[in-house]
């Protein structure tokens, strides 16, 4: 036994030290400092290398470009995040599984009072008769008893009923603030963290609802395709939370949304069409003006830029006639040369044509 125990040991010793010595390579080959944060991040890479985390970093380096304590901590954040993230499949099975809980405690709501009720109209009919016999001197000792025994019973009764009462609305609170939490998830993109289409459909609603003046943005980051393709989709990733970043703070006050890919769509309140284009413009400007580059050597990741279509949404229109006509002008952005931003409120034949 302490041969075979001592073998293990042994073994369990070479396989530790290649380990330690591939993590220290990887530090040394990536200029990184032997920290613990560093080292348990290299660490999580070697000893799950099917893990996302792992293949992101794959992404990353195939290219030469080296990894950043910076990097480290922005994967690291994303991928716990990614984890923590339910698909769309388990967002939809857990609301329904709160939708079920809360209507079997509405149910048990309804149970208890009309238990209390049957209970609280016996308790009434045995009052009425024993005040009835003390009033005629039958047996009013024993009907005085009575009074007792079924004041005390409703007291007892009482007690239980506000400890359960107490529960189940500590109960109805806690998953109030869960289906509060899944409406808000099946609301927003993962990703980003912005709202997603469906918040953006459900906020024209309201707001047409509400009246006020509407224009709705579209907009597309320019050759998004040859960044994923040139540096893979972990540099894909953190190009779309920058523009995401650069639209929220630019546009605040308005509704940014990932609307879907590498597309963004704005919906502008109680603005005109001028000032929403002059927001828009600062943005693009914004995003045109910072420096990308990669890590290692800051060898310039390029020029990162989008194009935006903006139209203003007329009385009584349908969101999707507006975001078609806002999606056309997106590409008539496209097409004459990017990096811009057209605006209109023309018909489709009418802007169309200069397309042709």
């Amino acid at each position: 036994m302490r041969i075979a125990r001592a073998v293990r040991s042994d073994a369990e010793g070479e396989e530790g030290r290649a380990l330690f010595e591939r993590i220290g390579a990887f530090l040394v080959d990536q200029r990184l400092a032997p920290t613990p944060t560093n080292y348990a991040f290299a660490h999580r890479l070697f000893t799950e290398p099917d893990d996302a985390l792992a293949r992101a970093v794959e992404l990353i380096t195939e290219r030469g470009v080296r990894i950043t304590p910076r990097d480290i901590q922005t994967l690291t954040d994303d991928h716990a995040a990614d984890s923590d993230q339910p698909s769309p499949a388990q967002l939809k099975a857990q609301t329904e599984g709160l939708v079920a809980r809360t209507q079997m405690q509405v149910e048990g709501f309804a149970d208890m009072v009309t238990a209390m009720r049957a209970e609280t109209a016996d308790f009434g009919r045995d009052l009425v008769a024993s005040a009835e016999a003390i009033s005629t001197g039958e047996d009013a000792p024993h009907a005085v008893d009575d009074v007792v025994r079924i004041t005390a019973a409703m007291l007892d009764r009482i007690r239980v009923a506000e400890d359960k009462l107490e529960s189940t609305t500590r109960e109805a609170n806690e998953l109030r603030e869960k289906l509060e939490e899944a409406r808000d998830n099946a609301r927003r993109d993962p990703l980003t963290q912005l709202p997603n289409r469906r918040a953006f459909e459900e906020a024209f609603a309201a707001q047409e609802a509400a009246g006020g003046q509407m224009c709705i943005a579209v907009c597309d980051i320019d050759h998004f395709k040859s960044v994923n393709d040139r540096f893979g989709h972990a540099v894909g990733d953190r190009v779309l939370r920058v523009i995401a970043d650069a639209l929220s703070q630019c546009c605040r006050g308005h509704l940014v949304t990932r609307y879907g890919g590498e597309e963004f769509a704005i919906l502008f309140t109680n603005v005109p069409l001028d000032k929403a284009r002059a927001v828009l413009e600062f943005a693009r400007g914004t995003v045109q003006a910072k420096r990308y580059k990669l890590r290692d050597n800051d060898a310039p990741l390029g020029e990162i830029t989008f194009s935006a279509g903006l139209t203003p949404v007329e009385p009584g229109e349908m969101h999707q006639t507006a975001f078609h006509r806002a999606d056309r002008l997106l590409y008539l952005a496209k097409h004459e040369g990017r990096n811009q931003v057209k605006t209109g409120s023309a018909s489709y034949s009418e802007f169309s044509r200069g397309m042709a």
